[in-house]
């Protein structure tokens, strides 16, 4: 999978956002926040494939944390991400 291309992190108002705007008229703009865990597993995925898995190692591995707990973040990240069809499966 990887990041759709298309969607830029911006710095507003003290937060890091993706805004994700509507299409054909309607108003269905959303705002994504990230953490800066968030930020930093995008700005290292963002233009390249990835798997749960080696999200799971980078958080181990930048954060010095068990690898179940790794897994378990991994997939929530990816889980938001698909959500708001930020991610090409």
């Amino acid at each position: 999978m990887r990041i759709r291309k298309g969607f830029k992190v911006q710095f507003v108002g003290g937060e890091n956002i993706i805004l994700l705007q509507g299409t054909y008229g309607v108003d269905t703009t959303k705002i994504v926040s990230f953490n800066d865990t968030s930020l930093l597993l995008w700005r290292i995925y963002e233009n390249k494939e990835f798997t749960s898995e080696e999200i799971a190692e980078t958080l181990v591995d930048e954060f010095d944390i068990e690898k179940e707990l790794a897994i378990k973040d991994a997939v929530n990240w990816i889980d938001i991400l698909i959500r708001n069809r930020l991610i090409e499966q």
